[in-house]
């Protein structure tokens, strides 16, 4: 037996056979070509055929993904269009008498050395991107119609180096078990896909990941990022009854998916939902979600060319608010810069952008943008349930500030004759520490906070959570983020304000103990995980938790506050 480890990508538990995920080798010459003008018209007709397979990619994914997913293939066929990346291409062909196979793997393997080389995940992603079309082309024009996918033929675990937006998409997810890939992050297109798809994914865990033939037996364990080759018996008896407990709660949960989460001292909480788009909105109140605890409109301004505009966010905005109705919906204006950029905003080059103009900084530096959004947002709250919040806000400055914007919108709208939400509430996202730790102050200008723990959680710590090298210190189980946890609930509670938590803490079966007996209000997760977090509330005892909680705070790492919680809480153990 091998072990290999790498980064949980997405939860669960796997075991099954591999199949290797290997695209057809693309062999390119570089030949002399005696007619240039009939090799461009060549070029022209491979774009023509690529951009019909893109086009049915496209549907694809929207029907059967999400609009977010099916976005990526909207931005591939503006690749296709590009007048820099295929204007290069046509020169290439011109200059140098280049058949086009040669031009193409040149000038692309150009434009992905440079983004990779920036060292940011956002454009990785898009090195990526640009090689999927790329090898989409280069198929074409080298008459290459083998799928990696023939011989799929059983349930198996997918291995590969990475997979594109474009692979993922088409892959039979019948006969997908989960991903084990040798590259990519928990942030990678193959990590989103799974966690959307509820399969158990394992990035990162080096090209060993290639070397496992086909058809092994493996277990991969998407909770902990490990992969086990060759189990032993005794280990596939343990996991399988590790998956065959979680089928048993899953079960039980879906069925009271619906109900209302309330502990068995009769206190109750809300659990709603993190989405990024509409098919996401569905998703979760299906699953049973008592509302929208996070909607990241992010997704109408990534893998695009320009800036949306008012009316095409309001119709979006629109769908989701009058899916939920009554239900309400917190709205995150634009959270950008960091680890994801916009191409098409003139953002400044920065020494630590995670420490610079991003999300609400961003906002206010560009205003129209800022008041497009918001005007959006107010337009399609009337007559729903619209929450707005700020994110990464560091003083309470910021917040009148961000106010004056709003009120601004409102006005105009008032006076352009346009119906708007006029009770939509107003909060912020508790992501730094000096918002958790001046949250008697914050509470005099806001509606309500939500506590964003993955971000709270690197700056607390000083950790960048992207960084492998010291990703395990940014841990929301330390103490020191748990007690800015229970100092933000305290300062909101004192002045009747309401407390939301919608980070990955939220979702941490081991967590939501210590997160009711500090106090909190709701607990906001991805829609699959929804069922479970009512399930476990509902086998807890508030009162009982405030205690554990207390004593949870005491200690002095992550390791000795899980390890009380499962000594003391059975219903914390349950593998989700």
């Amino acid at each position: 037996m091998k072990q290999l480890q790498g980064i949980a990508a997405s939860r669960g538990v796997g075991i099954g056979p591999v199949f290797q995920f290997r695209r057809a080798e693309l062999k390119i010459e570089s030949v002399c070509v005696d007619d240039v003008t009939k090799e461009l018209d060549r070029f022209q007709s491979a774009i023509e055929v690529a951009r019909q397979q893109i086009q049915e990619v496209y549907n694809k994914a929207k029907q059967e993904s999400s609009s977010a997913q099916a976005e990526i293939f909207s931005a591939q066929l503006l690749m296709l269009d590009d007048p820099e990346f295929m204007g290069q291409i046509r020169d290439f062909i011109q200059e140098n008498n280049a058949n086009a196979e040669s031009a193409l793997s040149k000038v692309s393997q150009s434009f992905t050395d440079m983004l990779r080389a920036m060292d940011n995940e956002y454009f990785a992603a898009r090195a990526l991107d640009i090689q999927d079309v790329t090898n989409r082309l280069l198929r074409v024009l080298l008459g290459v119609a083998e799928s990696p996918t023939e011989g799929l033929l059983q349930p198996s675990v997918i291995c590969a180096d990475d997979l594109t937006p474009s692979d993922t998409t088409l892959l039979d997810k019948r006969l997908v078990i989960g991903f084990c890939t040798a590259f990519g992050s928990a942030t990678s297109h193959t990590a989103i896909l799974a966690r959307g798809l509820g399969l158990p994914a394992v990035s990162g865990v080096g090209k060993a990941a290639l070397d496992m033939a086909n058809g092994a037996l493996i277990i991969l364990d998407g909770n902990n990022g490990t992969v086990y080759i060759d189990p032993e018996e005794s280990l596939v008896t343990t996991f399988q009854k590790r998956m065959d407990a979680v089928a048993v709660v899953r079960k039980e949960a879906f069925k009271h998916a619906h109900e209302p989460a309330i502990t068995l001292d009769g206190k109750r909480f809300e659990v709603s939902s993190n989405i990024g788009n509409v098919e996401g909105a569905r998703k979760a109140l299906e699953n049973g979600a008592e509302g929208v605890g996070l909607l990241r409109t992010e997704f109408l301004y990534l893998e695009r060319q320009s800036l949306p505009s008012e009316e095409e966010q309001y119709q979006a905005y629109k769908q989701i608010l009058d899916l939920y109705k009554e239900k309400p919906v917190i709205l995150r204006t634009l959270d950008v810069g960091g680890d994801k950029e916009l191409p098409y905003l003139e953002m400044p080059e920065e020494m630590n952008p995670f420490l610079g103009q991003r999300a609400i900084r961003l906002c206010f530096a560009h205003p129209e943008l800022f008041k497009t959004q918001l005007k959006a947002a107010l337009r399609a709250g009337e007559g729903n349930n619209l929450w707005v919040m700020f994110p990464m806000v560091a003083a309470a400055g910021e917040v009148r500030q961000a106010r004056q914007v709003l009120n601004e919108c409102i006005a105009e709208l008032k006076a352009a004759g346009q119906s708007y939400a006029d009770t939509a509430r107003i909060g912020i996202m508790v992501e730094i520490p000096s918002a958790a730790v001046n949250a008697d102050q914050l509470s005099k200008e806001v509606d309500f906070f939500s506590i964003g723990t993955n971000d709270l959680s690197q700056y607390t710590m000083a950790a960048d959570r992207t960084n492998s090298l010291v990703a395990d210190l940014s841990n929301a189980f330390h103490p020191a983020v748990l007690r800015l946890i229970r100092q933000t609930i305290q300062s909101a509670h004192a002045r009747g304000k309401w407390v939301g938590m919608c980070g990955e803490l939220a979702g941490e079966p081991l967590a939501i103990p210590v997160l009711i007996g500090l106090g909190l209000d709701e607990f906001s997760v991805n829609p699959p995980m929804v069922p479970f977090v009512k399930q476990i509330i509902r086998g807890l005892n508030a009162e009982e938790m405030k205690s554990i909680a207390q004593e949870a705070l005491e200690l002095e790492s992550p390791e000795e506050i899980k390890a009380l919680v499962k000594e003391r809480v059975a219903v914390a153990n349950i593998e989700i």
